[in-house]
């Protein structure tokens, strides 16, 4: 089992730190991990200066590897990042934009005939279930279409760690659960998957481990509902809630009012 290790980080903006020292219990191979916390609490920059696109002091360590030391190029083999947002004026189709991941990642040579790059992105687009979308402008795409296809970009390279920011943001609920669905099927094939959320019921409900940041800081972690508790909930976010059990068993959460 593989494992990513964040200990002692600090990343930021020019002239803003907005993590100061971090450190996290180890994520697995085989689980999807939440970040929650309120705006400004330093989630997607922890994606950010994992993925290398924000300067990271510290370690992050995948299986005894430093990712912090790798070229960009090289990271890309470990490591894949979907923003929250994805641009709108990119002059590509989806699978245009789909193979040109592919091509800005390490490969063996073997593999990188447009063949081989065509084919693979198109199983990518099937899984994600847009293979019809495939000869779309990506600037003619729904928000929601953009976000799949920005997802599609960021698996498409096998990464053995997949950082999603935010993947449910743009979507309705038919493709939020898709997405959810997707990301636990990334994580049964071997790799560590670790995502924003807001949604802090699809949180208890989809993840195998939360982590609650907070001003940059650990607040709590665990599995849902060990992380996600009302004392906790209340600290970090100013509202009173409960978590209860729906009439299938599973976890809600429901906002009482602020404190």
């Amino acid at each position: 089992m593989s494992n990513l290790q964040i200990n002692a980080i600090k990343v930021g903006y020019p002239g803003k730190k907005v993590i100061d020292g971090l450190t996290l219990p180890h994520f697995q191979s085989g689980e999807v991990t939440v970040l929650i916390g309120p705006n400004g609490a330093g989630k997607s920059t922890l994606l950010r200066g994992i993925a290398g696109l924000l300067k990271i002091s510290g370690s992050v360590m995948y299986d005894g590897v430093d990712l912090t030391s790798l070229s960009a190029q090289r990271r890309a083999a470990f490591v894949s990042f979907m923003p929250q947002t994805v641009p709108t004026d990119i002059n590509l189709s989806v699978i245009e934009a789909v193979i040109s991941a592919l091509k800005a990642s390490p490969m063996d040579a073997a593999a990188a005939n447009n063949s081989a790059l065509h084919e693979r992105a198109i199983f990518v687009l099937k899984r994600i279930g847009i293979a019809h979308l495939a000869l779309e402008p990506l600037s003619q795409l729904s928000g929601g279409q953009r976000q799949l296809a920005s997802l599609a970009r960021s698996v498409v390279r096998e990464p053995k760690v997949l950082l999603l920011d935010e993947p449910t943001s743009a979507l309705d609920l038919k493709h939020q659960l898709k997405v959810m669905r997707l990301a636990r099927s990334f994580a049964e094939d071997g790799r560590i998957v670790i995502m924003v959320l807001h949604d802090l019921n699809l949180a208890l409900r989809w993840a195998d481990r939360v982590v609650v940041m907070h001003r940059g800081a650990l607040a709590s972690q665990g599995n849902p509902m060990e992380a996600v508790t009302p004392a906790v909930i209340e600290s970090v976010y100013g509202v009173r809630i409960r978590v209860e059990r729906c009439s299938q068993g599973k976890p809600n959460l429901i906002v009482d009012g602020e404190c």
